[in-house]
């Protein structure tokens, strides 16, 4: 005889109010995320915000996390970088309307500029993503790909002054504020050091460099990620050019994108991996003056000897990458806000838009993707993977990889896109600030 127990009935409410629990708002449930928005709102209204990094990191969380929900979720906008452009357009663009609270505008650019939010920023996404790529990545990966790239670079680099030239832009400002933010490997990783380097050399505000480099970058890509598209498209028509996610027609490349285990978070290796990346930005400082190279770049150009060489301990390197991971995951659409805030005057962005710019930048990224699909012929590689990881060069960093491959419905390939990206835009960003020392 089988008896049934009831189970004790739910109070009454209690399964709205565990929906509505269940409702998130980046990593907040709801209605916390709501309280915590009040809390700062009220502060704010009240003069009692604090005018420092506790005050402003409030601020760009609440706001980052809300606005990168959003473009997460639009249809359309969330398979272009919708969760980015949210983050850096509406707070510029209510800042530009004069729609900002005062108050949180004060404390947001205490906790961005007097206490160099973006600085640390920066320093864990540069030091932690190059210390966490594993050496066989770097190493193989990167000889592997090095003809695409540099093929695909001087491609992208000659289409984009050709086209510039004809459109009648001026060759300087095509190369340093169009071309080489599209191929900097993204905002953090790339437009941000560039920024400052950029900056230092010309003297001219961080925030108009910022403003100008951009909006090159989101339009790049935005074709990138629209190329990846019709790639996929195009080797589901034509399967002899596909290899639906593997690169080398022999296969070789298996081992290479075998995921690696991720190791259990370890609370004091990140805070050695926040030490060390604070040297490197240290050091990158104090040999600014002796070799005339701006710091991040030589916290760039530190990181890779290091990570080639092997000196640095595994444990240390993992330390680093997951503090690297703890930035990204948590503050990336807070630095963001940030950065629309402060750094991407609204008017000035506005007016920089033309139909000639988007056919400059548009000419960039396909020279990049038309040459990686040729390069694969010749290298044993499916022409169409080839011409993705190429194009992953124009993507926003990290973010716009993860944009790229799923458009392309290839995820499996992001060990090479991360060549692509960090390397290859490491590359280009100390590149252009040698060249802009020189030139500029």
């Amino acid at each position: 005889m089988h008896i049934e127990t009831a189970l004790p009935a739910e109070p009454a409410g209690a399964g709205f109010w565990n929906r509505l629990m269940a409702i998130r708002i980046g990593p907040l449930p709801l209605p916390v995320y709501i309280v915590l928005a009040v809390i700062t709102i009220a502060a704010a209204i009240n003069h009692r915000l604090p005018n420092d990094l506790i005050g402003g990191l409030a601020v760009m969380m609440l706001a980052g996390f809300l606005l990168g929900d959003l473009g997460s979720r639009i249809p359309l906008l969330k398979h272009i970088g919708g969760s980015a452009i949210l983050c850096l357009f509406v707070p510029s663009a209510l800042l530009g309307y004069n729609l900002f609270d005062q108050d949180m505008h004060k404390a947001l650019t205490t906790a961005m500029k007097t206490a160099n939010l973006q600085y640390l920023y920066i320093a864990c996404l540069v030091v932690g993503s190059i210390l966490g790529m594993s050496h066989k990545v770097l190493v193989q990966g990167f000889i592997r790909m090095f003809i695409p790239l540099l093929v695909g670079t001087v491609a992208a680099v000659g289409a984009g002054l050709a086209v510039g030239m004809l459109l009648g832009y001026e060759m300087k400002h095509v190369f340093f504020y169009i071309i080489i933010p599209i191929l900097g490997g993204g905002i953090g990783e790339g437009i941000l050091p560039l920024s400052i380097a950029y900056s230092e050399i010309t003297a001219t505000p961080q925030a108009q460099i910022v403003a100008t480099l951009i909006p090159a970058a989101l339009i790049g890509n935005v074709v990138a990620i629209l190329s990846a598209g019709a790639l996929s498209w195009f080797g589901k028509k034509r399967p002899q050019y596909s290899g639906n996610g593997t690169l080398v027609r022999n296969g070789n490349d298996q081992e290479l994108l075998a995921k690696q285990n991720e190791a259990p978070l370890n609370i004091s290796l990140m805070g050695a991996g926040l030490l060390l990346t604070c040297a490197f930005f240290i050091l990158g400082s104090v040999l600014a003056p002796v070799t005339g190279i701006p710091g991040p770049i030589l916290m760039i150009i530190g990181a890779a000897l290091v990570k080639v060489s092997k000196i640095m301990p595994a444990d240390m390197e993992l330390g680093a990458y997951q503090m690297y991971r703890f930035m990204t995951n948590n503050l990336t659409f807070a630095i963001l806000v940030g950065l629309g805030t402060l750094f991407v005057p609204w008017n000035q962005m506005v007016n920089s838009l033309s139909l000639s710019y988007f056919v400059i930048c548009a000419s960039i990224v396909l020279a990049m993707v038309a040459s990686g699909f040729g390069i694969g012929f010749l290298m044993k590689m499916y022409p169409v993977e080839s011409a993705i990881v190429t194009a992953c060069h124009s993507g926003l960093g990290g973010t716009g990889d993860v944009a790229i491959l799923s458009a392309s419905n290839r995820m499996e390939m992001m060990p090479f896109a991360q060549i692509s990206t960090r390397i290859g835009g490491a590359s280009m960003i100390v590149m252009a600030t040698i060249l802009m020392k020189i030139f500029g």
